[in-house]
């Protein structure tokens, strides 16, 4: 309890450009860990959804029967992102071109995957969401903190100036509360960085597993599209 009481002594005994330091730092940390908290959630959440929807997409169910069961999620106001927004964005790209007359295999596909990638680049867009924060955080809360302690050291020298005796008393408790700016900003600093390095690997797995899907879905999109044109052919 003394500890404590000491720490917040040396807060708010020091200067007050120390101060405006430890205040913009405590609400980097406090940003960054709602960001954090955030993030964990949503990638567990991502995480969750992709594995249900790859073990339903591979079980061999109509293509068409799990576009029609997006679509009644949707009427009921359920959110669909992930890997199923790019298997539904392709899939009805796919559905219009192949009803156009005239129009090849190959330029269906291509379309099609025209779409599903900006539709990846969308998703890539929601799971990267809060990190330049996080990254911003970590990589300038180190500064921001030595700013602050560099700031109450000249402070306390400055203060020796007036002092008819010079002793190390005399300057350690400047000293100490400038201190504690370097420490914020390191508590500020360290989460935000450990969250960044554990989320962009999180992104990269997902990157990867969206661009073989894409590839996959891809190349039955093309048998269906051949079966299709031949069948026209064939009819015709």
């Amino acid at each position: 309890m003394e500890e404590q009481l000491s720490l917040i002594d040396l807060v708010l005994h020091a200067s007050l450009t120390v101060q405006l330091v430890m205040g913009i730092l405590l609400a980097a940390s406090m940003v960054s860990w709602y960001m954090i908290v955030q993030r964990i959630i949503y990638f567990r959440n991502s995480q969750d959804d992709m594995i249900r929807f790859e073990e339903q997409f591979w079980s061999g169910i109509d293509l068409s029967q799990l576009y029609r069961e997006g679509n009644e999620r949707a009427a009921d106001g359920q959110t669909i992102v992930g890997i199923e927004s790019i298997f539904r964005a392709g899939f009805k790209e796919f559905s219009r071109l192949a009803q156009q007359q005239g129009m090849d295999s190959e330029a269906v596909i291509e379309g099609s995957r025209r779409v599903m990638r900006v539709a990846m680049l969308r998703e890539e867009e929601r799971l990267e969401r809060h990190l330049p924060f996080l990254a911003s955080v970590g990589s300038t809360s180190p500064y921001i903190g030595l700013f602050g302690t560099v700031w109450g050291i000249m402070h306390s020298f400055r203060g020796l100036a007036n002092a008819t005796q010079a002793t190390l008393a005399t300057v350690a408790p400047g000293i100490s509360e400038a201190l504690v700016a370097t420490a914020m900003g390191l508590f500020a600093a360290i989460p935000a960085v450990m969250a960044y390095n554990r989320f962009a690997a999180k992104v990269d797995m997902f990157t990867n597993r969206y661009d073989t899907f894409v590839d996959e879905f891809s190349s039955i999109l093309y048998r269906q599209a051949y079966a299709l044109r031949s069948r026209e052919k064939k009819a015709g």
